[in-house]
């Protein structure tokens, strides 16, 4: 049980909510109430890949795992994880990644071939993330993002879109930048003196480049999203998704408030768990959106 309950643990239940971001191709494209039996639905199909994207993360998350137990034994949090602490083998640990991953990519492809593929790439580009390119300076921060953007991706062929706008992939890598760059620089405020004892990559971060590109991609991602409600097809053509921009404004000044005044030093993704404030704002933005693509035109 002890084993099972730290394979559990090391498959991170928790960060599977950074995997909801597949449903924006079949929420953004007007497909969420598509009439059909349900797993044939674009919203059903949506929901299988979903599951498949968190099991190919997981297997992913114990690959890190493996790869980092002997940095994570020298972190103050991360040395009680079940692998650097012993409660879960090594052994045991790689055999449930390969049995994960195999069994994820091939009901991926029989899912769609082209969400296949992406799944395989997504995979690919972790590992070789977690062995190497997590290594490489700025690199390393451009693969997280690369990671949410093709998390997009993943629910484009499983919707066969007709009006999801490219726009989308610019304003997910800008905000993945963004909280990339911010798990950096909570790595650096947690760990301090220690901080290169337990990821050597650090050494080449301090606090003022980390704050300067989180500044700049900041400012980018407000001015991609705005040039999205407006520009991008298939939107309502009174531009009336322009009024969600004052909700992804709070969203970030927010995150920026809980960090730079409140001092919050935990994980992009641990914040918005927490801050009911900004779930609060989310929860707004998410709710306009349905209105503005689902409500308000079947009204007119």
């Amino acid at each position: 049980m002890s084993i099972l309950t730290g394979l559990i643990r090391t498959m991170r239940l928790k960060q599977w909510t950074k995997n909801v971001f597949i449903f924006a191709a079949v929420v953004f494209d007007s497909k969420i109430f598509a009439p059909g039996p349900f797993f044939r639905t674009p919203f059903g199909k949506s929901l299988l890949g979903f599951i498949l994207l968190c099991l190919i993360s997981s297997a992913i998350y114990i690959i890190n795992d493996i790869a980092d137990v002997e940095a994570d034994r020298q972190h103050p949090k991360k040395k009680n994880r079940p692998i650097p602490s012993g409660q879960l083998p090594m052994a045991i640990a790689a055999g449930a990644a390969i049995a994960i991953g195999v069994f994820t990519i091939a009901a991926a492809f029989a899912l769609n071939q082209t969400f296949g593929w992406i799944i395989v790439i997504y995979a690919v580009l972790n590992v070789a993330y977690s062995f190497k390119l997590k290594h490489v300076v700025i690199v390393d921060v451009l693969i997280i993002a690369a990671g949410f953007v093709l998390r997009v991706a993943a629910g484009v062929p499983l919707v066969q879109v007709a009006r999801f706008s490219p726009w989308m992939y610019v304003c997910m890598a800008l905000l993945a930048l963004f909280l990339g760059f911010g798990k950096r620089r909570q790595e650096l405020m947690l760990l301090k003196d220690g901080a290169l004892n337990s990821r050597a990559i650090l050494e080449e971060y301090s606090l003022t480049f980390i704050d300067g590109m989180m500044n700049v991609v900041m400012a980018c991602t407000i001015l991609a999203y705005s040039m999205y409600t407006f520009l991008a097809e298939g939107l309502p053509p009174n531009h009336s998704m322009m009024l969600t921009i004052p909700f992804v404004l709070y969203g970030i000044f927010r995150y920026l408030y809980l960090v730079h005044v409140r001092g919050e030093i935990a994980p992009p993704d641990e914040v918005a768990l927490k801050d009911r404030p900004l779930q609060l704002g989310v929860a707004l933005w998410g709710l306009s959106v349905i209105v503005i693509l689902y409500v308000l035109p079947r009204a007119v």
